[in-house]
């Protein structure tokens, strides 16, 4: 069974190094987001599996950690996409 979990462990490695394709061309920076918040997700994945095939309890903490911060990642990015639309708007009102 512990193959199994690295073996699953290596196809979602392979996931990330497709996701990191999406994060270097883009085209906007929700994709390049998107594609960190599959980093994030992924990471946890991994480690998880890696954990239940080590039977690492202490790896699992880590996963959650990582799972917390890809949540404060993600409201962080939607927070400055927010500001970012209200200033580019207001300066847009301004020239009218």
């Amino acid at each position: 069974m512990t193959g199994l979990y690295i073996g699953l462990a290596l196809i979602l490695l392979l996931t990330i190094a497709v996701g990191l394709v999406r994060v270097l061309r883009g085209p906007t920076a929700t994709d390049r987001m998107l594609a960190a918040q599959l980093f994030g997700t992924t990471a946890v994945a991994i480690l998880l599996l890696l954990g239940q095939a080590g039977n690492s309890t202490a790896i699992w903490d880590v996963a959650l950690i990582f799972a917390l911060l890809a949540a404060v990642a993600a409201v962080t990015f939607v927070r400055r996409r927010n500001i970012d639309t209200d200033s580019h708007q207001e300066g847009n009102r301004g020239h009218h």
